[in-house]
C-alpha cells in the first residue's frame, strides 16, 4: 500500500522557498539595524527578523556575516555611551546658561528693588507731607 518512490519535489521546493524568504527577512533586518546603528548579534537579528537563532547558526553564510558585523561593532562605542556623553556635554551647556540667566535676573531684581525703594521713599515723603497740611 505504501508508495516506494514518494514524490517529494513539492516539499523540497517549498522548503527551499521558505529558506529563501527567511534569508531575505534576515538581510532586511540587518540593513535596517545597520541604518539605525543597533547592536548586531544573533539574538537581536533573530528578534528583528522573526527567524529562529538556530536557523541563523545553521546557515553558514548568514552566520559568517553576523559574526563579521558583530566583530566590527566591538570597537565602536554603543549608542547608550554616545548619548550619555552627549547628554553630559549638553547638561554642562544648560547649567552654564542657567547660571548666566540667574545672574542676570538677580541683577535685574536688585535694580527693581532699588527703584522700588526710591519710589516708596518718595511716596512716603509725599504722604507724610500731605497729612500735615
Amino acid at each position: 500500500m505504501s508508495n516506494e518512490t514518494p514524490n517529494t519535489e513539492g516539499i523540497i521546493k517549498y522548503a527551499k522557498l521558505k529558506t529563501e524568504k527567511s534569508i531575505q527577512k534576515v538581510e532586511e533586518a540587518i540593513k535596517k539595524m545597520i541604518k539605525k546603528q543597533m547592536k548586531i548579534n544573533f539574538n537581536s537579528i533573530s528578534a528583528e527578523s522573526g527567524v529562529s537563532k538556530a536557523f541563523l547558526y545553521r546557515n553558514t553564510k548568514l552566520r559568517d556575516r553576523i559574526e563579521t558585523l558583530r566583530k566590527q561593532q566591538e570597537g565602536l562605542p554603543s549608542i547608550k555611551q554616545v548619548k550619555r556623553n552627549m547628554s553630559d556635554a549638553s547638561k554642562d551647556v544648560i547649567i552654564a546658561s542657567l547660571r548666566k540667566r540667574v545672574k542676570h535676573l538677580e541683577k535685574e531684581n536688585k535694580e527693581i528693588k532699588e527703584q522700588l525703594k526710591i519710589q516708596y521713599g518718595v511716596c512716603k515723603i509725599v504722604c507724610v507731607n500731605s497729612k500735615t497740611y
